[in-house]
């Protein structure tokens, strides 16, 4: 009978680390190549039987409640599947379903027909979401594996796919925030020369901003093999002082970007 025995090199890493960081280079022969991770991921993307939905829910919950508890099942992935990044599409086909829904809302909202909403729904979808995500996803992926990095010569980086994920985990709380709950003010309130149209509408975008770089640290602080990710949470003062000079200016910022996503579907 063939006997299998652990390396001691990798029962001393786990023991030193809790078991949370990926094992040893020499087991690292066996992981997939980043561009097949890429191609089964989207390979899975119409093959709904294999998607956990249900989970992808708990995830999208939790992203309110307790993030921290979201990218802890990121570190088990790593342990079981030797990758931090999702290898289940359902949390961006739920969260294209919920971008859609809201599209609906806001046709309704800025009074557009038929063939202006699909155009707004393929800008959320595909520029503001995974446009826009594929470009903040690269720069993260980039600095964050060239500066951040507690020893550079460590086979341990970031992988582009969890950059993407990252992003798409502090997307879904801000897109909540602007996209569904601003809605419910909007005609009654925000739509105003008010001061309390603006400093709602206002406080709607610093909030969902804010979220977005909180949830973008929480994602980046959890890795082991990373330091200084602090430096993240320094756009939040910026975006403070932003806010208070748009208050004071007068400046409403949702007024501001309704009259852009109208224009841009014209």
């Amino acid at each position: 009978m063939r006997q299998y025995t652990r390396s001691p090199r990798y029962d001393s890493d786990n023991q030193s680390t809790g078991g949370l960081l990926p094992e040893p280079a020499t087991s690292r022969q066996d992981c997939m190549s980043a561009a097949m991770k890429r191609y089964k991921y989207l390979r899975r993307i119409f093959k709904f039987q294999q998607m956990d939905f249900e989970f992808a829910l708990w995830q999208m919950w939790y992203l309110f409640v307790s993030p921290q508890k979201v990218y802890r099942n990121f570190h088990y992935r790593k342990q079981t599947k030797k990758q931090f990044a999702r290898d289940d599409p359902a949390f961006l086909l739920l969260l294209s379903a919920w971008l859609t829904i809201s599209s609906i809302a806001f046709a309704i909202v800025l009074r557009l027909g038929i063939i202006q909403l699909i155009k707004f729904l393929v800008y959320v979808v595909l520029v503001d979401c995974i446009g826009c995500g594929i470009i903040v996803a690269t720069l993260f992926w980039f600095f964050g594996n060239k500066y951040l990095r507690r020893d550079c010569n460590d086979l341990q980086d970031i992988e582009w796919g969890y950059a993407f994920d990252v992003h798409l985990n502090a997307f879904f709380p801000q897109f909540v925030m602007i996209h569904i709950w601003q809605l419910f003010f909007y005609n009654g309130i925000i739509n105003h020369e008010w001061f309390i149209s603006r400093f709602i509408g206002n406080s709607f975008w610093l909030v969902g901003i804010c979220y977005y770089v909180y949830i973008t640290f929480l994602g980046y602080n959890c890795l082991p093999f990373l330091h200084k990710t602090n430096l993240i949470l320094s756009s939040v003062p910026v975006l403070v002082l932003f806010y208070i000079i748009s208050i004071i200016s007068g400046w409403n910022v949702s007024h501001t970007v309704m009259e852009f996503y109208h224009n841009r579907v014209k």
